[in-house]
This record gives C-alpha cells, structure tokens and sequence, in this order.
C-alpha cells in the first residue's frame, strides 16, 4: 500500500491474503488520517479535537446502524460489518489520538504503557479479528507486539516529538539517569543519555520478545508478515544502540540491506 508516510513495517502487503488487503488499507486509512487530524498541519488544538469528534460521529452512525456521511466510513462500515470488528477499538484509536492534541507528558511507565493500549493494540487486534484468531492468549501477544512497536517508534522519534514539543519517556525514568528536559531540548548526548536509552531499549524488546510466540500460531502469510514485523521492530532497537542512543543525530531506519536480515531472522524464528 502506498503511503506518504516513513514507515518501519509493511502495511497489507503480498504476504497477507488478497482478501483481506482490502480490509486492512481500509482500517489503516482510518487509523493514519485521524493521526494527521491530531498531529499534522498548522490547526488549533480546538480544530484537532473537532475533527476527531466528527470521526467519532461517524462511529456513531455506524454503530446505531446508520449511513456513514463520508466515503471513508462507508467503506469502513462495510469492513466492520463483513468482519464483526468490535467498534470501540475505533473508539480506542481517537481517544488516544485526541489524548495527543492535550497531552505531552506522560508521569510514568503505567501511564505510558496505557496511552499504548490505545494508540497501538487495537491494530493489532482488529488484524487479530479479520483473521478470526482471538483467543484470549494471543490477543495479550498481539498486545505485547503493538505496545513494543509504539515504544520502538517514540525511541526513534525523541528529536521529532520534541519539535512538538511532546516527551514520550516516562518522565519518572529520567532523573535516574540524570537526564532533564533540558537535555532533550538541546539533542544533547551524553553517558547518562546513554544508559537511559539502554534502559528503554531493553524493556521495549522484553516486550516484544513477550510477544514474539505469536508468529507460531498465526496461519500461514499472515506469520511471515508478522514475524518481519518484530524482527523489524528487534534491528531498529539494535540500530538504536549502534548509535548509543544518539537518536538526536541519527535516526535510525531502515534500509535495503536490513530487509534482507529481517528475512534471514525471520526464517530462523
């Protein structure tokens, strides 16, 4: 699927079914549109969160099973009705995008985590839903996956939300490293940056790995694009740590050759 967007992972594509791309671009068109309402363009805080309010307007309708007023939630309303994907996953996603529009600290590592438990997992569990696998175990696995991948991202991204003026480090993190806003402020790099960024990195990946089990019960192409997915999400934290967490100068992404490790990883998992 193309989009204008960098990106880390494949979005709906030739691994998982033809069936089901459709579904997916339709769900990933919902879910990046309404992140660009919160986050993209020069609108008011009170422009944003109207915005995303006539999203859930339109979640509304569809839930009481009226006509959606836009194309996108038509073809969304079909996608929930084909599938019976639960309607407050939806509802999770622009709650947490509109969390974003008011909210730019995050106290601790719980209330970081639960921001990912709306901002992430239910991508991961609409994916689970059109697949038909939602056993209660695989769901937390899913969940584990969604929330590293989102952790992994706010670690690539410190220098960029910064600009936003947004922290997505548990701020109760920071003092133990000796490491201020100030710091981050000034992209600057030191040991102690260092060292909190290992912390990070290793909690991330802790996660993932909690969540790497998935893969095998998974049917088919649906594993392999899952098993590029954490295996993607593992080399970005590795090429976070070539760097030392210099993520102020360098940020890393992937590129050619890494799609090739991932595919090699990805065979041996």
């Amino acid at each position: 699927m193309p989009v204008d967007h960098y990106e880390n992972f494949p979005v709906a594509s030739f691994l998982v079914p033809a069936r089901l791309r459709r579904p997916i671009e339709v769900i990933y068109r919902f879910a990046r549109t309404a992140d660009d309402i919160a986050d993209e363009g020069d609108a008011t805080p009170e422009q944003r969160l109207a915005g995303l309010a006539a999203y859930q307007a339109e979640l509304d309708r569809i839930a009481a099973g009226e006509a959606p007023q836009t194309p996108l939630f038509a073809d969304l309303a079909a996608v929930i009705a084909a599938h019976r994907l639960p309607i407050p996953l939806f509802r999770d996603l622009l709650d947490a995008f509109a969390q974003d529009v008011v909210k730019t600290r995050y106290a601790d590592y719980p209330e970081l985590v639960d921001y990912c438990r709306r901002s992430a997992n239910p991508v991961g569990r609409l994916v689970l839903h059109l697949f038909g696998r939602t056993g209660a175990e695989l769901l937390e696995q899913s969940d584990c996956i969604c929330t590293a991948l989102q952790l992994i991202n706010f670690l690539q991204d410190v220098a960029v939300d910064w600009k936003k003026r947004r922290i997505y480090l548990p701020l109760t993190d920071l003092p133990h490293f000796r490491i201020t806003e100030d710091d981050i402020a000034a992209g600057r790099w030191s040991a102690n940056w260092a060292a909190l960024l290992d912390f990070e990195i290793a909690r991330a990946e802790a996660l993932m790995r909690r969540g790497a089990p998935l893969v095998h019960a998974l049917p088919g192409r649906l594993g392999w694009e899952i098993r590029l997915t954490v295996q993607g999400g593992l080399r970005i934290l590795e090429r976070i740590r070539q760097v030392r967490g210099d993520v102020f100068t360098r940020r890393p992404k992937l590129g050619p050759w890494d799609w090739l490790v991932l595919a090699g990883r990805s065979i041996r998992m």
